[in-house]
């Protein structure tokens, strides 16, 4: 079994829910059911994807599982992408927060290269 939270692209997603939680903290009230709540679950899909993938015992199961953390990720940047458009966070604060996405998901790519490689 993978210790899951030694892994750099764990530690790196974790601190980036820690993030978007924080910035929707200011988002309006009526996005509470909306894009707060779906921006929130993309990014934690991210290291909870990972967490229960790396207890998964063959190579082939826990790459899908990084594959899903893919696409929450992508999910999350078009979440951001879009909070910036509605005006709920500044150019500034997505560029920083898109850049974080950015670096996760080149480690998720490598991690699911390298991981889909030793498929059994």
């Amino acid at each position: 079994m993978r210790n899951i939270k030694e892994y750099e692209v764990f530690k790196k997603s974790h601190k980036l829910v820690l993030e978007i939680y924080k910035i929707t903290k200011n988002f309006p009230k009526e996005e509470l059911y909306g894009l707060i709540s779906q921006l929130r679950r993309s990014a934690y899909s991210i290291p909870m994807n990972l967490s229960e993938g790396g207890t998964r015992q063959g190579e082939k199961e826990f790459s899908q599982f990084v594959n899903i953390a893919l696409g929450s990720c992508e999910e999350m940047r078009y979440q951001l992408l879009l909070s910036k458009d509605l005006g709920y966070i500044d150019l500034e604060r997505f560029e920083e927060l898109d850049n974080k996405a950015e670096i996760v998901k080149k480690m998720l790519s490598k991690l699911y290269l390298k991981v889909s490689s030793r498929k059994q």
